[in-house]
């Protein structure tokens, strides 16, 4: 590389356009338009890959899941424990029950004396009370039952239906990885040729612009625009390009990409 003159940017080895000469033959030139491409499509499934639509859809799904599961435990909880209160609501319904029944055998026998039935009837009466004060609180029980029951159906369906979407989007993840994959491989089978060809001193500084620019390192020089900033050269860098020899590396001022010519450069 014959460098003739400084760089006005810190890390730059070349200056502008006309004053770092690297020396390559424009066969090898032309294939960093190649290799630019499957450069590019690299990166862009690299980033398809980190970014799948799914994936945030994935992670939403997944905190939905675990959200549904806490309450479905949750309800599951207050179903036994009201099912226990149910139990004791009905055994002790059951209990005023039996001892009305035995009061009433007693009084129907006629067995017993005047003071004596006189006291269960009073007692009857009172069990009366009782029953219906616990028969009331068994119903009110019993629809807190049915309550948390359904709960925890609707529970168990929202469940079912988070997922199966999450093995959906999963899956749809999954496809697509393999798609990136397969296309990743096939994109890059032949970099190794291309970059064979380009050399190590070209593909040197290839790399080293894509690491700055990100991404983006040589671009054609199209129709007297760059095409990596897009901008088109003013005649004075135009004219120095033109006279540059054919296997000059030329870069961009503005970009510092490198700039490949070829028959539609307008020069």
């Amino acid at each position: 590389m014959d460098l003739r003159g400084r760089s006005q940017r810190r890390g730059d080895p070349c200056g502008p356009i006309w004053r770092c000469v690297l020396k390559a033959d424009p066969s090898r030139q032309w294939r960093l338009l190649d290799l630019q491409a499957i450069d590019t499509r690299l990166d862009q499934i690299a980033h398809a890959r980190a970014h799948l639509p799914q994936a945030a859809a994935i992670v939403a799904a997944r905190t939905e899941l675990a959200a549904v599961d806490t309450e479905l435990v949750n309800a599951r909880t207050a179903v036994g424990d009201v099912q226990r209160e149910l139990t004791k609501s009905e055994q002790d319904v059951q209990l005023v029950r039996d001892r009305a029944a035995r009061d009433q055998a007693r009084l129907d026998s006629g067995q017993g004396s005047a003071k004596d039935l006189t006291a269960i009837q009073h007692e009857l009466t009172s069990l009366a009370r009782r029953q219906s004060e616990l028969e009331d609180l068994e119903i009110e029980v019993m629809e807190r039952a049915e309550t948390l029951s359904k709960r925890v159906t609707d529970l168990e369906a929202r469940r079912a239906e988070v997922v199966e979407r999450l093995d959906r989007l999963e899956q749809e993840q999954g496809t697509k990885l393999s798609e990136l994959e397969a296309e990743e491989t096939k994109v890059g089978s032949g970099r190794a040729d291309i970059v064979a060809g380009v050399g190590d001193d070209l593909l040197g500084l290839y790399e080293k612009i894509r690491t700055q620019s990100g991404g983006l390192a040589a671009a054609e020089l199209r129709h007297r625009r760059c095409g990596g900033c897009r901008l088109e050269l003013n005649n004075v860098d135009l004219d120095r390009i033109r006279r540059a020899a054919e296997d000059e590396v030329i870069r961009c001022e503005e970009c510092r990409r490198i700039m490949i010519r070829t028959g539609e450069s307008g020069l």
